[in-house]
């Protein structure tokens, strides 16, 4: 994994300066996802791997597939992703431009995960009151983790607030062993 990401930073790195350049980060993100998505299907990675394919054979499957209004400039981006056997890392690529986005447009992600399913109204008030505290723009991510018993875990960055009952007995079970 880590080498993926290795590999994959120049070209997300090169994605999003286009992309600001192009005042155009929300297209290449929509692109981005798209590819990512594409790619990271199973027959498509066996394809895509398959050596008896040229480049242009695997361009023009990647454009029928998932090529619908990719601009000229991103269009290029998948030709060198392709020529540098490069494909399978899109989804690092896709995760690093959204940080890199996420940094320039001042916007923090937020994992919520909560024991019990969370309303739309209960989830707008949490992420005012979580965008106030982070003094900061939140994307917001739930999942649904029934081992927290009963309450929320928060992470926003490398900060986590457990208010989960599993949290609070794992701190409970700590403080009884001092």
């Amino acid at each position: 994994m880590a080498e993926n990401l290795t590999i994959a930073r120049p070209y997300a790195d090169a994605a999003f300066e286009q992309a600001k350049g192009n005042k155009a980060l929300g297209p290449w993100l929509e692109a981005l996802d798209r590819l990512a998505a594409v790619v990271s299907d199973a027959t498509m990675k066996e394809v895509t791997g398959n050596q008896k394919l040229s480049e242009d054979q695997v361009y023009d499957l990647l454009m029928g597939v998932a090529g619908e209004g990719l601009s000229a400039d991103q269009q290029n981006f998948v030709r060198i992703l392709i020529e540098n056997d490069r494909l399978q890392v899109l989804p690092e690529i896709r995760d690093l431009f959204v940080a890199r986005k996420n940094e320039h447009e001042g916007v923090l992600e937020a994992d919520i995960s909560s024991a019990f399913p969370i309303e739309d109204a209960e989830l707008a008030t949490l992420k005012a009151d979580l965008e106030a505290h982070f003094k900061a723009k939140l994307n917001v991510n739930v999942r649904l983790d029934p081992e927290l018993i009963g309450g929320v875990r928060i992470a926003v960055g490398d900060d986590v607030i457990d208010t989960s009952v599993r949290g609070k007995l794992a701190n409970m079970a700590a403080a009884l062993k001092n």
